[in-house]
């Protein structure tokens, strides 16, 4: 039978000397699909000829074709990983490696350190801010490369099956009544019926990596490297690009860092600008969380399974969200305060300078070429930015997505359009106002390096002189930062919050 020849094979490849290359000792780890033989630099894998029931590597050249898939979609993040597929010849008691005919084929990969994983880094707490921008920017560029799936193509409808079969098989091994997270899940599903064909329609479904999360990430030379994507389901890939940046997000705060997971997101957004994603977020993160509590429940970790359910609770029924809007100059640190408010406190950001940019067509390092009050400078213009800064508030809002606005905000009209929006939504509303010295902000002006914004000390003379200062209601919404105050307790009171929010929700 193939089981009792790859067995003999796999047993024969415990041989060192059976490598075309020097290999001191082999080392073999088994999964429920695959063997994976550690020798020497390199390591190699050879999948099961098993056909449980989401795959079947029954067929030698059904084999080979899925290790020539793994290659080419682990090869598009991973190419230093990946190496090629390998043919196996001789026979099960007597292997080649190398030959043809062949009787079998291993994908052949460069091995890293096991501890370098982002999951064992976050464990001695040698996970940075810098690693999890470098993965936001990687993904959000890998997913920007990719080509959508046709709007026949039937992909990334399938979720709710996935997650209906995650509740059956968790009841097999769970005592509690799941009956209210069921509901709240197809509630959740049907109310977005409609966005899911949206996304499907628009390009946002995509071959993506398909199981990124926190173990599937290596740090190689300081780089973040996915690798071990989906091969075997195309279903399981060919996905909304909003369900694989879930996957990451529900991990960090899982695993406790909602400061890191909140930033991951924000990164995100900002390079793509893909803020209608979040109307079906909140779905692809109660899924993410559904599987693991599954898996979880399975291999008897109940713990873990309680921790994965209650973040499937909160994200279905989510926080009341708030609304944040900074006012201050060029240079007083609205984008610095921001970062701190959406990382302690838990938001969505929308920075005035990105998406400027976004509508000229520009990226956010290019140069515009705009004078003051002119081109994407100019009132008309500045108008258009407000307008679309005060839909996308509006739509994450409605999501139940906290939000805070970089934006200047130094005309009252700007700030009462704000507050007027939050009182028809009915959240609390906030105004971070940031104050400097007029040689702070022109130090920082001149430092500035990399960064969206294009004011100068001709637009920070122009903006001190068009200040509307803050008076009669407004104050009521004030919380001042400063080079000596941070009014961290009033804010938090003014959007109704006792303590930092540990869920993205």
């Amino acid at each position: 039978m193939i089981e009792d020849g790859q067995s003999s094979l796999i047993t024969a490849l415990l041989d060192a000397r059976r490598y075309p290359h020097p290999a001191k000792s082999i080392r073999l780890f088994e999964t429920h699909v695959s063997w994976v033989l550690l020798a020497g630099r390199y390591a190699y894998k050879i999948k099961k000829a098993v056909h449980p029931e989401f795959l079947d590597f029954r067929k030698l050249d059904d084999r080979k074709y899925f290790c020539e898939e793994e290659i080419r979609l682990n090869g598009r993040l991973a190419p230093e990983i990946y190496i090629g597929v390998v043919p196996i010849g001789g026979s099960f008691s007597d292997p080649v490696i190398g030959k043809i005919p062949a009787i079998e084929y291993a994908v052949k990969m460069r091995r890293f350190d096991p501890e370098k994983t982002l999951d064992k880094l976050l464990e001695k707490d040698k996970l940075i801010p810098s690693h999890v921008d470098r993965l936001a920017k990687k993904i959000a560029l890998f997913h920007e490369s990719l080509p959508p799936a046709g709007p026949d193509s039937g992909f990334g409808s399938g979720l709710l099956e996935v997650a209906r079969a995650s509740l059956r098989e968790l009841g097999k091994h769970w005592s509690e009544d799941l009956s209210a997270l069921e509901d709240a899940i197809e509630t959740e599903h049907e109310k977005n019926l409609d966005c899911f064909a949206e996304r499907l329609e628009k390009g946002y479904v995509r071959e993506c990596h398909g199981d990124l999360h926190l173990g599937n990430i290596a740090l190689l030379d300081e780089d973040t490297v996915p690798f071990d994507g989906i091969e075997f389901d195309k279903n399981l890939r060919w996905i909304d690009v909003a369900n694989e940046i879930a996957f990451p997000v529900m991990d960090l705060v899982y695993r406790g860092r909602p400061d890191l997971a909140w930033r991951f997101l924000n990164s995100y957004l900002e390079i793509t600008g893909d803020y209608p994603g979040m109307r079906v977020f909140r779905f692809y993160l109660a899924c993410r969380a559904l599987v693991r509590a599954m898996v979880d429940a399975m291999r008897d970790d109940k713990a873990s399974a309680r921790k994965h359910l209650d973040l499937v609770h909160s994200f279905l029924f989510p926080a009341h969200p708030f609304l944040i809007v900074t006012c201050g100059l060029p240079g007083s640190g609205k984008t610095t305060l921001s970062q701190q408010i959406l990382e302690r406190l838990g938001a969505v950001r929308l920075r005035s300078d990105l998406e400027r940019k976004r509508l000229a067509g520009l990226k956010a390092l290019d140069k515009s070429g705009s004078s003051i009050d002119s081109g994407i400078y100019s009132d008309d213009f500045s108008k258009t930015v407000y307008s679309r800064l005060e839909a996308l508030a509006k739509m994450l809002l409605d999501s139940g997505y906290p939000v805070i606005v970089d934006a200047a905000f130094l005309e009252k009209a700007e700030r009462k359009r704000f507050e007027k929006l939050a009182e028809e939504l009915r959240v609390p509303f906030a105004i971070a106002v940031l104050k400097a010295s007029r040689q702070t902000l022109e130090t920082r002006i001149l430092s500035r390096r990399n960064d969206a914004s294009e004011a100068g000390i001709a637009v920070l003379d122009a903006k001190e002189k068009s200040v509307e200062p803050l008076d009669g209601e407004e104050l009521h919404h004030v919380a001042e930062f400063s080079e000596s105050i941070e009014q961290w307790d009033r804010l938090l009171a003014i959007i109704g919050k006792r303590a930092p929010v540990s869920l993205p929700c």
